[in-house]
């Protein structure tokens, strides 16, 4: 019995990790587990013939069956010190929108933590002062719907006041969103410009999401950063600043 615990603290947590992402392919289970694939593949038909609907996506790995449930999985208890220590980072962000959110979220995970865990948490959250923001100041509260843009594809109208005072009004395909020095900047297509342009969300003064989708970028992040770089030498930090 000893000796079956791994394996069945692996089944578990294969199960918690195929119900997370929408492929998964068989190496990436083996690289996280530290076992050989031929074992992840004598896993997966375990949790097969124990009922659970995984299918395989010929070429590219596995999932589950749309719809199937996993009743929820319990959290360790450094699992739950480090939601708690998240909590404390997201809500001295200066976005309305993510902090509102993760404290939606977090009440939510709170409610399937076990009792004794709960006042562990509560204790931990008493002990622990993040120091960035200490005015809790917000700039701005548009990256969560920013986020959904991204995802459906849906064009943003936006009025922006640049770091040099200067008024415009945009078009424009949001793309990705990455954060440096506290605050948070939207990388998109500005149909004015007919380039990619770098936002602050703390200079976009007012916000509308349109019901136009438009035609996804054939690019991901890493290669449209890998452009900027050998534009401009640099991050795109500071240049791209300047919408």
């Amino acid at each position: 019995m000893a000796a079956d615990k791994p394996r069945l603290t692996r089944l578990t947590a294969m199960l918690t990790q195929l119900q997370a992402g929408r492929i998964v392919t068989a190496k990436e289970i083996a690289d996280k587990h530290q076992v050989s694939i031929r074992t992840i593949y004598r896993d997966i038909r375990t949790l097969e013939n124990s009922g659970i609907p995984i299918l395989t996506v010929e070429g590219k790995g596995f999932s589950i069956m749309e719809g199937y449930k996993i009743p929820p999985v319990l959290f360790t208890q450094e699992e739950a010190n480090a939601l708690i220590t998240a909590e404390q980072l997201i809500r001295k962000n200066k976005d309305l929108s993510l902090s509102t959110q993760f404290e939606s979220a977090i009440t939510k995970i709170k409610a399937v933590l076990k009792y004794n865990q709960k006042d562990k948490t509560e204790l931990l959250s008493s002990r622990l002062q993040v120091r960035n923001n200490s005015e809790q100041i917000k700039t701005s509260n548009y990256l969560i719907q920013l986020q959904s843009t991204i995802t459906n594809y849906q064009l943003v109208r936006i009025n922006y006041l640049s770091l040099e005072n200067i008024q415009s009004k945009r078009e424009i395909e949001p793309f990705a969103l990455y954060t440096t020095q506290e605050n948070w900047i939207l990388i998109a297509y500005c149909r004015i410009r007919n380039d990619f342009r770098a936002f602050r969300l703390d200079c976009i003064q007012q916000m509308e999401v349109l019901s136009v989708t438009f035609q996804p970028h054939d690019m991901t992040l890493e290669e449209y950063l890998e452009k900027c770089r050998k534009k401009y030498l640099s991050t795109p930090d500071i240049p791209m600043s300047k919408a």
